[in-house]
């Protein structure tokens, strides 16, 4: 099985277009690992978008649960806050109850790899730090655990001989051979707001029966992006943020 990884797609519908049409071919299901929406301007057109491609797996992430109106969005900056509002108030009831019932992570994809938003021990925790990988590869029940959250592409790798870490370094393929007596916490970065200074729209291949993950980037009409942004009224810094890749 080949599977299309997305997270933190922010209802960037430009940019899951582009990643879907980069991808075409090379994917037999798809992986969703949290944050449908939040930030951008068209939430209902990707969460249509997203129950089209019938995902194998899908996961809620914390603007996904703060939009739907599951939790309040104490700890969200003045503009996250603003964005979740305006999305809750354009959301059919019937996406509004598609995110409602997205479960939480961890969740099993199959006997090699698990997924989750944050972390395999919170769903809502950043992995930024070597401490926290280190603690949830060990808390992680799959060889591959896949996370999203950071909107930072990255690879953890913890074997008997060390630990160390992969990031992509600009190149635009990184690929991941799976090797036996490792485990690997991998983040695709972002689809919809990278934040690892590359504002191309991340995504992750992951190969089950060859045994490799591998991270892409793809262009999208980044101009059109940022004009839908101001158009719906949104703040203009979330559309200066994708150029910037922050």
């Amino acid at each position: 099985m080949r599977y299309l990884i997305l997270s933190d797609i922010h209802a960037n519908l430009d940019a899951l277009e582009a990643v879907l049409q980069a991808a075409a071919a090379s994917y037999d299901r798809v992986v969703v690992l949290g944050d449908l929406v939040g930030y951008g301007p068209e939430p209902n057109e990707v969460i249509d978008r997203v129950r089209a491609l019938d995902p194998v797996a899908i996961i809620r992430g914390n603007h996904d649960k703060v939009a739907a109106g599951i939790e309040d969005s104490e700890g969200f900056n003045a503009i996250a806050q603003r964005a979740a509002s305006w999305t809750l108030g354009r959301l059919t009831p019937q996406n509004r109850d598609y995110l409602v019932s997205l479960p939480a992570g961890p969740l099993s994809l199959d006997p090699l790899a698990e997924i989750c938003h944050g972390a395999p021990f919170d769903e809502d925790a950043y992995i930024f730090s070597e401490l926290d990988a280190l603690r949830a590869l060990r808390l992680s029940r799959r060889q591959v655990c896949l996370f999203g959250h950071t909107h930072f592409p990255v690879v953890f790798r913890l074997s008997d001989t060390g630990f160390d870490v992969l990031t992509e370094r600009g190149e635009s393929e990184l690929e991941v051979p799976l090797e036996k007596g490792v485990k690997y916490l991998i983040n695709p970065g972002a689809v919809g707001q990278p934040r690892d200074g590359d504002p191309r729209a991340a995504y992750g291949l992951l190969d089950e029966e060859r045994r490799r993950m591998k991270l892409f980037r793809a262009q999208y009409p980044l101009e059109a992006a940022q004009a839908k942004v101001i158009r719906a009224g949104l703040p203009p810094a979330l559309a200066e943020r994708l150029a910037a890749g922050r």
